[in-house]
C-alpha cells in the first residue's frame, strides 16, 4: 500500500463556492416531546412479534400509562397501531410500511442526479458517474461515458467488491458507522488491484478519515493502472450518506491543475445535491 500526501492538495485550491456547497449539518435539533414519545411506542411495537399490553409498553418507554394510552389512541386513529383489546394490547398495522413502499417509488435518486450528473459531464467532458452501496456491494447506478476517445471504462463487476479501492466507494465508506464499515469490509475484503490500491484496515479508516475532513475522495490508481476518480458522498439532511458521484479521467490529463478543477467540480455538483435534499427541493 502507498501513501499519497498528493490526495489532499486538490482541498488547498478548492474554491470558496465549492467548499460552500459542502453539505451543512447543524446542531441536532430540539425533540418535539410528544412526537419523541410515539417515535418511541413505534419502536417498541416494532420489536415484537405480538401485541403488547398498555402497561408494558408505558414500562418499556418510561412514560406513564395515561400519557402513553392517549398517545396509543392517536396511532390507532391515524392508522398506524392496531387496539387488539384490552387483554391482547396494542400491535403495528401495515401502514409504516406501505409509507415506506410508496417513498422508495416515489424517490429515485437516479432521477435526481440525471440533470446535475448529465451537466457535469457536458462540462468537464470526462467520465461521470454515481453509486450506491447495496449491503455490501458497490452498485453503479448511473454512469455518462466520456467524451474524449481515450478514457477506458471501469470493469463494473470487478468495482462491486472493491469499495476501498474507488472514489464513489470511499466516498461512501468515509460517512458510515464503524460497525457498518466493518461489516462491509468483512464481506467485501480488502483484495489488492494495483499497486496502490489500500489493503489493510488501519490504513483504510485513515484514508477515510481524510475524506472527511476534506470533502472528497481520491483513487489513485487503486483500481485500475492510469486511471484517476474524484468522489463526494450525497448526503441527506441528517448527515446520513445516500450515494456518491465522481468523476474518472486517465492520469495521463491528471495534471494537478487539473485534478483541482475536476475536484471543485464534483464537490460543487454534490454539496448542490445534498443541499437540495436537506431543504426538501427534489
Amino acid at each position: 500500500m502507498t501513501t499519497r500526501p498528493e490526495a489532499e492538495k486538490p482541498f488547498s485550491a478548492l474554491t470558496s463556492a465549492a467548499r460552500d456547497t459542502v453539505l451543512e449539518v447543524g446542531p441536532p435539533p430540539r425533540l418535539i416531546q410528544s412526537v419523541d414519545r410515539a417515535l418511541q411506542l413505534i419502536e417498541v411495537m416494532a420489536s415484537k412479534d405480538h401485541p403488547v399490553l398498555l402497561n408494558e409498553l408505558a414500562k418499556a418507554t418510561g412514560l406513564n400509562v395515561s400519557t402513553c394510552h392517549h398517545l396509543l389512541a392517536t396511532l390507532v386513529t391515524r392508522g398506524y397501531a392496531i387496539h387488539a383489546g384490552r387483554s391482547r394490547g396494542y400491535t403495528l398495522s401495515s401502514k409504516l410500511g406501505d409509507l415506506a413502499a410508496l417513498s422508495s417509488r416515489e424517490f429515485d435518486i437516479c432521477q435526481f442526479v440525471h440533470g446535475d450528473l448529465e451537466a457535469l459531464n457536458a462540462s468537464l467532458r470526462e467520465s461521470v458517474q454515481m453509486a450506491v452501496l447495496r449491503d455490501s456491494l458497490l452498485i453503479t447506478r448511473l454512469r455518462f461515458a466520456s467524451h474524449m476517445p481515450t478514457h477506458v471504462e471501469p470493469d463494473e463487476v470487478k468495482k462491486m467488491r472493491a469499495a476501498h479501492a474507488t472514489a464513489t466507494g470511499k466516498a461512501i465508506l468515509a460517512w458510515l458507522p464503524e460497525t457498518e464499515l466493518a461489516r462491509v469490509v468483512s464481506n467485501s475484503g480488502l483484495a489488492a488491484f494495483t499497486p496502490n490500491t489500500i489493503t489493510s484496515l488501519s490504513a483504510l479508516i485513515e484514508e477515510l478519515r481524510m475524506v472527511r475532513r476534506s470533502g472528497f475522495a481520491v483513487d489513485d490508481e487503486e483500481l485500475e493502472a492510469d486511471v484517476v476518480c474524484f468522489g463526494a458522498a450525497i448526503r441527506d439532511g441528517t448527515g446520513a450518506v445516500l450515494g456518491s458521484i465522481s468523476v474518472s479521467l486517465p492520469k495521463s490529463r491528471a495534471s494537478e491543475d487539473y485534478r483541482t478543477h475536476v475536484t471543485n467540480a464534483v464537490v460543487q455538483c454534490a454539496g448542490k445535491l445534498s443541499n437540495r435534499l436537506r431543504v426538501g427541493h427534489f
